[in-house]
């Protein structure tokens, strides 16, 4: 293909990491994807004036609606919601109730709910796969050690509902729970038309036999679910995506319950070499950049290619819906890396530990193999991200903004809490027992060691 580097005009920015200022411009833009917590726009800045009388910063925000749902329960969760959302909720229609979930289900395509069903089974299969077995050691003496896993009793979901609906979120964070066998699954969405009115999401839920959905979002859905309120016990953890003020209240409210992760916005990282394909690699880096905001890099050592993928890039956004939307994200959040090496598209994308790494080399499975941080990986020209975000089986639900270097993707595991079962005979007790000693009484705990002895006294 005919060498043709992009210009200052093209939607998405060319970084040369051989130029002096490749790795700065690189790291700040990097950086901007970092959720800090206190960065807002002119208008939500005016909203958050409006709505509580000062200029508060969304932390200070989130702070002060959870500890008000902490004191009053469901009344500050309606007042918020009111004042918030400007819905008309009241107790009463605070929950959805039985006959709208029916009425969803009997509204919606038969195509939607097959797809929902072949949907649920392929990720019914991979979590069923990916459950941990209990683990034993026999001891010598008789006894034994175990390793057991339980299911947690409470599960909440966030989904959100402002500019789309998304009953594949969830898809992709219910059955993982159903799998893991947790006995009650709450589900809060915002009372919009793509939220918790969404006849799609209802119906979902109604096939997944799903009963509990609260018409309220944000951080007054987040403290509800984690404080408990009047009809809603506090659940063992909360997971599910959500905007900026769900995450920090998430943040804010981990500790009392566990939590998936602090997601920030959706990202892509694709790895690309001379083989890889310009379209394919432009459809993906469009597809999270829709999110909007979503980042999309390339990385690659290819400036033939990286040509080729900036002109698909302009000729695909022309025709799609959400164009103006997705450009933003391209020009703020995005851009083509030209690395001196594949060698070093490895390494940067390993430093980048991004939430979807897709892989359009010669051979995948070999630069995979100097990659070991990423949420998700996708291999190949037919592994597109959007197959892991709706239908492949593993859960959608990543971590972002470099967390893949400690984090993991959500799963049927995070629904599961491990415990030890220890059973000693006395021969396995006499066994240790000098060791229990001497670390006792290096430590200072005499009545460890005296617990030890009484079962050999006399």
């Amino acid at each position: 293909m005919a060498l043709r580097m992009s210009t200052s005009s093209s939607v998405v920015q060319t970084i040369d990491l051989a130029t002096a200022d490749g790795r700065p411009r690189l790291q700040r833009l990097v950086a901007s994807l970092s959720s800090q917590g206190d960065v807002v726009s002119p208008a939500a800045a005016q909203r958050t004036q409006e709505i509580f009388g000062e200029p508060l910063t969304p932390k200070q925000v989130v702070a002060k609606i959870c500890a008000d749902v902490k004191a009053h329960g469901r009344e500050a969760v309606l007042d918020y919601t009111t004042r918030i959302d400007r819905a008309d909720v009241t107790s009463d229609t605070l929950f959805v109730s039985p006959d709208a979930f029916r009425h969803a289900h009997a509204s919606v395509e038969p195509a939607f709910l097959d797809t929902v069903r072949r949907v649920r089974a392929r990720v019914e299969r991979f979590q069923q796969a990916v459950l941990p077995n209990d683990a034993e050691v026999s001891l010598p003496g008789g006894g034994s050690l175990r390793q057991r896993y339980l299911p947690l009793d409470r599960a909440g979901i966030c989904i959100p509902g402002g500019a789309a609906a998304y009953p594949s979120s969830l898809l992709m964070t219910a059955v993982p729970a159903q799998v893991a066998g947790v006995r009650e699954i709450v589900v809060v969405a915002p009372p919009t038309p793509f939220g918790s009115d969404n006849p799609h999401l209802l119906a979902t839920c109604h096939e997944l036999g799903l009963t509990t959905v609260m018409r309220a979002g944000g951080a007054q859905a987040v403290a509800a679910m984690a404080y408990g309120i009047e009809g809603l016990p506090r659940v063992d953890t909360i997971v599910g995506p959500g905007n900026l003020f769900v995450a920090l209240a998430k943040q804010h409210v981990f500790g009392e319950v566990s939590i998936d992760s602090i997601a920030g916005p959706s990202e892509i990282v694709v790895v690309a070499d001379a083989c890889g394909s310009p379209e394919f690699i432009a459809a993906d880096m469009l597809a999270q950049a829709e999110h909007s905001p979503g980042s999309a890099l390339l990385l690659t050592s290819c400036k033939d290619l990286a040509a080729a993928v900036s002109e698909s890039l302009e000729q695909r956004l022309a025709v799609l819906e959400r164009g103006q939307l997705t450009r933003e994200s391209l020009e703020r959040f995005s851009a083509i890396v030209i690395t001196s090496s594949d060698t070093e598209s490895q390494q940067l994308a390993d430093e980048l530990a991004t939430e979807h790494l897709s892989i359009d080399t010669a051979d995948p499975e070999a630069t995979l193999s100097g990659i070991r941080h990423a949420g998700a990986v996708f291999l190949g020209p037919y592994s597109p991200v959007a197959a892991g975000d709706y239908a492949a089986g593993p859960s959608h639900v990543l971590p972002t903004a470099a967390t893949a270097r400690f984090a993991a993707g959500l799963a049927a595991t995070h629904f599961l809490r491990s415990g030890s079962v220890i059973r000693l005979t006395k021969t396995d007790l006499e066994e240790i027992a000098d060791d229990i000693r001497l670390l006792a009484d290096t430590e200072g705990l005499t009545a460890h060691r005296r617990s030890v002895d009484a079962r050999f006294d006399g």
